[in-house]
Parts: structure tokens; sequence; C-alpha cells
């Protein structure tokens, strides 16, 4: 799979077997939508299993952006398309954690760390997104105006949410449906405005 936008455009980097990856139409859009100059914010990828939209992240400039997946394999994996990259030569920051995504949400909101981009694009037919956003919604781990991307099956239905996260986009591609939310807050801290 190639790298499509940034600084490291048209570069290869390796899929882990027996996953699905996100499909260029989509990975396109989401930077289309979130912008391509990432300068200085930190994104968080749940279920990054190549890690490759966290990868376009880093091409993109974002300061940090954490991988959480579980699975050893696909950390592997990750970790080799970071070697190959090197975003430490830029100035940029990538970390692996081999997590449960939930738990890493929750320690997340223990130690008080922010995000200003997080994606999460779980296994279809386990109707993981709609726990995952109720679990992005119950600990505060946004910044004011950070933007929420989920990636999931279109059989799989979304909760209502509060009027912590207002959805901005919803589209679909093929079987898979993308929905961008942004947190709504009072203060201009960490803001991530953007023209939707």
């Amino acid at each position: 799979m190639k790298i499509i936008t940034g600084e490291y455009s048209g570069r290869n980097i390796y899929m882990p077997e027996g996953i699905r990856p996100t499909q260029n139409v989509i990975r396109k859009a989401i930077f289309d939508i979130i912008g391509h100059d990432l300068s200085g914010l930190r994104f968080l990828e749940l279920y990054a299993g190549s890690g490759a939209v966290g990868i376009e992240a880093l091409s993109c400039g974002a300061a940090e952006v954490v991988f959480v997946e579980h699975d050893p394999k696909n950390v592997a994996v990750i970790e080799e398309n970071l070697s190959r990259i090197r975003p430490v030569d830029r100035g940029l920051k990538g970390t692996v954690l081999k997590q449960d995504a939930f738990f890493a949400v929750k320690e997340f909101a223990r130690r008080h760390e922010t995000f200003d981009v997080v994606f999460f694009d779980p296994p279809y037919g386990l109707k993981l997104a709609r726990k995952t956003l109720n679990t992005l919604v119950a600990h505060d781990i946004l910044t004011a105006h950070s933007l929420v991307l989920a990636q999931f099956g279109d059989e799989e239905r979304m909760p209502e949410v509060d009027n912590r996260l207002e959805l901005v986009k919803n589209k679909l591609y093929g079987s898979s449906r993308l929905l961008v939310y942004e947190r709504i807050k009072d203060d201009n801290s960490g803001d991530l405005s953007r023209e939707l």
C-alpha cells in the first residue's frame, strides 16, 4: 500500500495479513476533510492495523501520532512502517501501544492526555464502533473543537450523541460509512476549527 498524501506521498508501507485496510478513497477523504497540514496536532488511531491512517497524519505533519493496536503481529508491522519513514527525522513522534482500545482511552483520560484528531476503524460485524464512540464521549480525551472520525460497516447504527459532539459529515463508501464529529466546547483552547 502507498502513502497518498503529504511528505511521504508515494512511499510503500507494509500491510498485515488478514486485515481490512482503509481504502484509498476513504483515506483521501479523511485528509480532504481534516486538512493536509496537521502541524502541531496530536492524532490518535484506534484499532490501528497497519497504521496507514496515522502514517498519513505523520506525512501531513502531525506532531505526534499514537497508534493503539492489540494484535502483536499488527504492532510489529506498524513499528516496521514507522522505521521506514523515520518521522523522528522531521521532529515528529510515532508511539505504538499494544493495548485494547477501550483500556487505552480510559488510561489517556486517567493521565489527562488529550488529542486533536481521533480516528477509529474497528473490525466490522462486532458492533465496536458504537461502543467506541460512547467510550470517547464518556472520557475526556478530546481537545476543544477536536475531530472524531469513525469508519464502520454500514449495517451498524451509531448512537445519538449529546451536545459535546456535533455530526458534521456522514458519507457512504460502498459498504463502509465514514462519520465525522466535531467536539463542541465554549473555550478556544486547542482550536481545530475546519471548513467542513
